[in-house]
């Protein structure tokens, strides 16, 4: 597949923080793929263990941009986005490795659809367990990684729309970020693409789970799940998306869901012993909801709420928070 004519331009984004020990298997990966043409964009965050030195000895061709202070997945995200001159936008974690056909079949269904905005891969951890097959949010305000840490028997085979795409391994229609923007660099870490499915889905986007895009995905690569910094940013950016996104009158329905769940939590979390970045996280994202509630007035909203709320499932249903 090398008629360029026919394919548009893919913009591979990567954001990386101290994770050269990863970046060889990616970029090598992304460099064998099927489909052409794409540019490699590699953003990092003020590492400091060779990582971008190693990238410009050995992979001359990743368009490398360093910042000059690490501004998480978000940010850093979107400088890359910034720089990008794809049509469509993948976004990779850095701890990933994608098959050969990975960006040939996520951008199939994205050519023959103008509706769609997002395209949700199939992401599963190296002893074959699944990491994410879409985002699922509840009532609660929790969201999660659809499939988490379920055997892969086949269940998550069947292409379907879902409600948003984790951003580990996931392609966006430029046109749909140029309208509804890019991540919300407030986030930093966590969360980041719930609040942008969640604004797309408000401006009527759709976005499609193609689960013959494989990739696998090492996870907490470079943040470790249940460390103090993704408690933090996890539970404070949790409350955040929910009050800038859920519409009015859902979100009057389930604030008891919301608040309850904030409070059921700090027990769990101080056994945990992460008790001060768990009490850190509440008190931020209360500090936090004013802006977030000013953000609420530039968001286009194009559905009715049924057709929000229809994505919102109950939180008994979930496995581990995202």
């Amino acid at each position: 597949m090398s008629d360029e004519s026919r394919h548009p331009l893919i913009s591979v984004i990567i954001v990386n923080y101290n994770g050269k020990k990863f970046l060889s298997d990616c970029l090598n990966s992304i460099f064998r793929q099927t489909y052409f043409p794409f540019e490699v964009i590699l953003v990092d965050n003020v590492s400091h263990d060779g990582s971008i030195e190693y990238v410009q000895q050995n992979f001359p061709d990743v368009k490398m941009f360093t910042q000059s202070k690490n501004l998480g997945f978000a940010g850093g995200t979107n400088a890359g986005i910034r720089q990008a001159e794809g049509e469509f936008i993948l976004t990779l974690n850095n701890d990933t490795i994608i098959t050969q056909d990975f960006i040939d079949e996520l951008v199939k269904p994205m050519v023959s659809d103008p509706f769609l905005g997002m395209c949700a891969s199939k992401m599963i951890f190296p002893d074959g367990r699944i990491n994410s097959t879409a985002i699922c949010i509840s009532r609660s305000g929790a969201a999660w990684d659809r499939g988490l840490g379920e055997p892969d028997h086949g269940q998550y085979d069947v292409a379907e729309e879902v409600f948003g795409a984790c951003a580990g391994a996931a392609l966006y229609r430029r046109t749909m970020l140029d309208e509804i923007g890019l991540f919300d660099e407030d986030f930093f870490l966590y969360m980041e693409d719930v609040d942008l499915a969640f604004r797309a889905r408000l401006s009527g986007w759709k976005c499609m789970y193609v689960p013959t895009a494989r990739v696998i995905h090492v996870h907490g690569g470079t943040t470790e799940p249940g460390s103090d910094t993704s408690v933090y940013y996890g539970n404070r950016n949790l409350l955040w998306y929910a009050v800038k996104n859920f519409p009015e009158r859902t979100l009057l329905i389930f604030i008891p869901w919301i608040i309850g769940r904030s409070i059921a939590v700090l027990p769990y979390y101080f056994l945990k012993n992460k008790g001060r970045a768990i009490i850190k996280a509440k008190v931020d994202s209360v500090k936090g909801l004013p802006r977030m509630i000013k953000k609420r007035q530039s968001i286009k909203k194009t559905i009715s709420d049924g057709a929000i709320e229809k994505w919102i499932q109950v939180w008994s249903h979930a496995k581990v928070p995202k």
